[in-house]
């Protein structure tokens, strides 16, 4: 297929023609914004990202049998802030691991039986938003002297420079944590007594480090209204950070009536900014999102503004990137994280390795 010569005309009309998009909604002077930018985006191989920390299938891309990059919770589905947001929520599919002694049988056992690449450390935070790792870090030093193309990644949350050095020898290749621009959402959301520049010391501490560093921004996340998500990007460029993740509240998980679900075309203009403002920087879509036809048509917007990886990307993302002359290949890891060789810049999947 030429898509050199395809990609001239018009993308409104041609993703329209996408089964799974035929009833979508776009907001046609944002598409037509995205596609003024069409040499840049293609420039970018875009990739998939199926980590195994869920079930997933599509009719476009397959997920991985194998347990190869699942993710542990130290503190189980327990949680002290409880956020509005999530409310714990999202720690219950991941396997616990309370004891150190738990992360290390679960690892070595993945290792032997299902040829595990990696694995991302998460849990629930204390009312200060810190997690306390210092005792699984004796396992993760044991576990990369053992197994040393091991890949690990660890969420956070607010930390210092002596606890983002601790990180860094244990062995961890991937630090993740919250920016969050306004202080107002750390109130009310994260009924969190902290202000936007201990986020932002966190992420100096961090990127002081030879971790590579993934900030997440969650769109959305002051009850589905777009508030500090510009500062938390202006936070986020200061840095030399490897990856901005970019997610989408997800009113799910929330008490029913507290979030609505942003607009589509909000999150797409903030992906836009996103791209922008972080330069030649990867700017990746999380795993977390609303699905139904809101994921596909923020999937989509995700593919034409430029974003370098999408994390389970829904129905219709792989029309899209053929409609915008985009490259991709597919990874079983977290978005954040890359495994294994660079792939050539080709279409193509990555087996279960």
């Amino acid at each position: 297929m030429d898509l050199g010569n395809r990609t001239d005309s018009d993308w409104l009309d041609r993703i329209g023609r996408i089964e799974p998009l035929e009833d979508a909604a776009f907001d046609a002077a944002l598409v037509a914004q995205m596609q003024s930018q069409a040499a840049r985006a293609r420039e970018r191989v875009i990739k998939f990202s199926t980590p195994t920390f869920k079930e997933y299938d599509t009719a476009e891309v397959k997920g991985c049998g194998k347990n190869s990059f699942p993710a542990f919770s130290v503190t189980g589905g327990a949680c002290a802030l409880d956020c509005d947001h999530c409310q714990a929520k999202i720690l219950e599919p991941m396997l616990p691991a309370l004891r150190p002694e738990d992360l290390d049988r679960q690892v070595r056992e993945l290792v032997r039986t299902q040829g595990l690449q990696g694995f991302l450390l998460s849990g629930g935070s204390n009312r200060r938003n810190e997690i306390r790792y210092e005792r699984f870090y004796p396992v993760i030093e044991a576990l990369k002297r053992d197994f040393p193309g091991l890949k690990i990644a660890i969420h956070t949350a607010l930390t210092d420079e002596t606890g983002a050095k601790r990180m860094e020898a244990a062995g961890v290749d991937t630090a993740m944590m919250d920016v969050i621009g306004h202080q107002d959402t750390i109130s009310q959301v994260y009924h969190l007594d902290r202000p936007v520049e201990d986020f932002e010391a966190t992420l100096a501490a961090l990127t002081a480090t030879r971790m590579e560093i993934s900030p997440h921004i969650v769109i959305g996340l002051h009850y589905g209204r777009i508030l500090g998500e510009a500062r938390a990007l202006e936070m986020v460029a200061r840095y030399p950070v490897k990856a901005l993740v970019l997610v989408v509240i997800m009113p799910f998980y929330a008490r029913p009536g507290t979030f609505v679900t942003p607009d589509t075309g909000d999150v797409g203009r903030i992906f836009l900014e996103a791209r922008g403002v972080l330069g030649d920087r990867d700017v990746l879509l999380g795993c977390a999102r609303p699905g139904g036809m809101h994921k596909r048509v923020i999937d989509a917007y995700a593919v034409m503004a430029g974003l370098d990886g999408i994390a389970f990307p829904a129905e219709g993302a792989l029309g899209v990137a053929a409609v915008t002359g985009r490259r991709w290949h597919q990874e079983h890891a977290c978005c954040s994280i890359k495994v294994g060789g660079k792939l050539p810049g080709l279409t193509g999947a990555k087996g279960c390795a």
